[in-house]
């Protein structure tokens, strides 16, 4: 029989995490502000961008 070859993604571990820190930090800031999913939801997908947004207009 043939042995399937899998076939690997090399990624740094560092940036899944910073990815994941950075949606956490938007949908926490959106939802205290907004109280509202819809905004979390969206906050959370543009992440980074937002939270710099958060920042410059503080």
């Amino acid at each position: 029989m043939r042995e399937r070859k899998e076939k690997r993604l090399n990624v740094p571990v560092g940036s899944g995490s910073a990815i994941t820190f950075g949606s956490a930090l938007a949908i926490t800031i959106s939802w205290s502000i907004h109280k509202s999913v819809l905004w979390a939801i969206i906050h959370g997908f543009f992440s980074w961008l937002y939270v710099i947004y958060y920042v410059l207009t503080r």
